[in-house]
């Protein structure tokens, strides 16, 4: 049977110009047929962010209610920009959105302090593509969380649409050049890298945890949702 007769819904908040999250949350869902992803956009494109320290709480809102119409089990804003404008914001992001939806809510950047702390956690080996400027309000955050950056690689990009077109290739090279210093785990950070396929390969070769922006936020919903079910070890130790 292609479709389950009683789907649960999993309800996700994308950026606009991002291309990696419904892509990996489907192929990570495919063999959970009662799971049924569905998704709204928020407007973040380009290289200029018009809320740069803050959320757009009414496109957030708006999003999260069209979203509560189809009754899902959680709403995850699966995007990383609380990384990088402090987690507080993300904290509050979920209990407006439960507040007005009646629905649980999450983030990836919660997934990711959630873990962090059950694991005990705290040297991060991090690799994005963003620009060296942004890294630097990625790292004093986590300093903030009790996180330190023991070695990161960055790729210099800037415009939102261009993160999900990093090849395989550079982030496998990125994931090693970072695993050499030996941190806790391997952070890949943002929701628009296609990093999520690699996580079993890369924890394979380095011996060290490879954690996805994106991957953190599909499990932040199964979770938020009451699913116990994962979507299995292919897709790392995180989803195993």
């Amino acid at each position: 049977m292609l479709m389950h007769e009683n789907p649960i819904a999993i309800a996700t908040i994308t950026p606009s110009a991002n291309t990696v999250v419904e892509r990996t949350t489907i192929a990570m869902l495919h063999d959970m047929p009662q799971l049924v992803p569905v998704f709204s956009r928020l407007a973040v494109h380009g290289t200029q962010d018009l809320f740069p320290d803050s959320y757009d709480e009414a496109g957030m809102l708006a999003a999260a209610t069209l979203l509560s119409h189809a009754q899902p089990a959680a709403i995850v804003w699966n995007g990383s920009k609380g990384g990088a404008i402090g987690l507080e914001h993300d904290c509050a992001l979920v209990a407006r959105i439960t507040e007005q939806t009646g629905v649980p809510a999450a983030t990836s950047g919660l997934m990711l302090r959630r873990l962090m702390a059950a694991r005990g956690f705290s040297r991060i080996g991090l690799v994005t593509p963003y620009a060296a400027g942004y890294v630097e309000k990625l790292r004093s955050r986590f300093a903030i969380e009790g996180w330190e950056v023991v070695a990161e690689s960055h790729l210099g990009m800037t415009d939102n649409l261009s993160y999900a077109t990093v090849p395989f290739a550079t982030i496998r090279a990125q994931a090693l050049e970072v695993a050499a210093a030996r941190p806790d785990l391997l952070l890949a950070w943002c929701t628009n890298y296609p990093a999520a396929p690699l996580a079993a390969e890369m924890e394979a070769q380095t011996g060290l945890p490879f954690w996805d922006a994106t991957a953190l936020g599909v499990l932040a919903a199964l979770q938020a949702g009451g699913i116990t079910a994962r979507p299995g070890p292919a897709w790392g130790s995180l989803m195993a």
